[in-house]
């Protein structure tokens, strides 16, 4: 089952589920976990404008993904970042493109362009994942951090949310009521 997040219900479950990828891993650059007050004001605010969803396995949060602003200036109104975390447990499981395949329609229907994901190098799994899901690599940024010891590079995947021949003028993006 996936569902829109909960921050008071979700928050120590999702804070759970991302901290591996920053302590020992390299997936995020972040250098502390976020604890369980921190990751509930994060689902907070970025469900405000955006999609944060949980999947649930047996009665537990199993994964989340969300999707977040580009960047500030105007004219990016249009593309959204997203990420999608699981359950190391869970890995290789359906669940992060359960995720995916529910929260990119939701991003399209608020009449965001373009989805845009950074994988930090190697990560052949969520490489993967992304193209299997019709995201296509744009570029990489090469030793753009430093993490574990050594610079690491990130790649950049991107995926069209709107179908081909969509309005040359776009249509404000919708936020989230």
């Amino acid at each position: 089952m996936v569902r829109h997040a909960d921050p008071r219900r979700d928050a120590a479950a999702c804070a759970e589920i991302y901290a591996p990828n920053v302590v020992p891993g390299p997936a995020s650059f972040e250098e502390e976990p976020p604890g369980a007050h921190e990751m509930a004001e994060r689902i907070a605010t970025s469900a405000r404008a955006y999609p944060w969803l949980v999947a649930e396995r047996d009665g537990r949060v199993a994964g989340y993904a969300c999707g977040a602003e580009h960047r500030s200036r105007a004219a990016y109104r249009w593309a959204v970042d997203v990420t999608v975390y699981v359950d190391p447990s869970l890995y290789r499981s359906g669940v992060g493109r359960q995720l995916y395949e529910a929260l990119l329609p939701l991003l399209a229907r608020q009449r965001l362009h373009v989805a845009c994901a950074g994988i930090a190098l190697p990560n052949d799994p969520s490489i993967g994942l992304h193209e299997a899901l019709g995201f296509e690599l744009v570029g990489v940024y090469r030793d753009i951090g430093f993490k574990g010891g050594r610079w690491r590079s990130v790649g950049w995947w991107q995926k069209r949310l709107l179908p081909a021949g969509a309005p040359e003028e776009p249509l404000e993006p919708q936020r989230l009521p």
